[in-house]
């Protein structure tokens, strides 16, 4: 089992560096979104903004991703390629971003309409982000990493929703993926004990309709299996002796 790495609080400083630049980059690309812009134009504006601060993007080359941010149109999950896809009207997009600052990586996503949404796209939007605040009413000294997971699942199929299975949140530092591994499904109980110190990204994907994915042929592009709408949502927290602290958040102190 690999080793939990603890973050020092030098560290954990230059961790908050890393995610607030990771989060502007983010507001940013939320910013971008209408119809009529494509996927690559939000991409190009987010990797000068992210290199302008003297950081790379650290998703760019990571295992041959050809791109700075994921964006994600409708039934794609997660790891959508930008390219040359307008945006239409009523798209709901969600964009994954990260950020590696002075050694350290940033790792957040957020789903955004694209101009007036259906009301079925903007609950799935909310509940998707909801469940991050309710899985991490969890991320406390002495709970275990699967009651995130437990708190996500619970709130998500409340909604008639389901959770993705097949990919999951992760440590967060020095490296973009670390251990552990924070599902966003299962029972509580299970799993490492959380530590002051203690660096993850907790992201729930979530489908309106069956919880069973498919990878595309790009090998990167994952969407619903059943074509159902998805959304995603994601910050990077630290525990600590009290609430958990995101630290994903903007100049405001604020995620998206």
């Amino acid at each position: 089992m690999d080793m939990i790495s603890i973050k020092s609080p030098a560290e954990i400083e230059k961790m908050r560096a890393a995610g607030r630049l990771t989060a502007q980059a983010r507001k940013l690309a939320g910013s971008l979104i209408r119809p009529g812009v494509t996927t690559a134009e939000i991409d190009r504006e987010v990797r000068r903004f992210i290199e302008s601060h003297g950081a790379k993007p650290s998703f760019l080359g990571y295992g041959g991703f050809p791109a700075s941010t994921c964006i994600s149109v409708n039934e794609v999950v997660i790891h959508g390629i930008p390219g040359p896809r307008k945006l239409k009207e009523g798209d709901l997009v969600s964009v994954d971003v990260g950020a590696y600052l002075d050694g350290f990586h940033g790792d957040c996503a957020a789903t955004f309409p694209c101009g007036e949404i259906s009301a079925e796209a903007r609950k799935l939007m909310e509940v998707t982000r909801q469940s991050f605040f309710e899985g991490i009413r969890n991320a406390r000294v002495g709970a275990r990493v699967s009651d995130i997971g437990h708190g996500v699942q619970q709130y998500v199929e409340s909604f008639g929703y389901s959770v993705v299975r097949d990919f999951v949140g992760h440590g967060v530092g020095r490296n973009m993926h670390e251990a552990p591994e924070v599902p966003n499904y299962g029972a509580a109980g299970h799993g490492a004990r959380f530590q002051p110190g203690m660096v993850i990204a907790v992201e729930p994907m979530v489908c309106a309709g069956d919880w069973r994915i498919k990878v595309l042929g790009d090998k990167w592009t994952t969407v619903s299996a059943d074509g159902s709408l998805t959304a995603h949502y994601e910050n990077t927290i630290l525990i600590t002796d009290g609430e958990p602290e995101l630290l994903t958040v903007d100049e405001n102190g604020e995620p998206a």
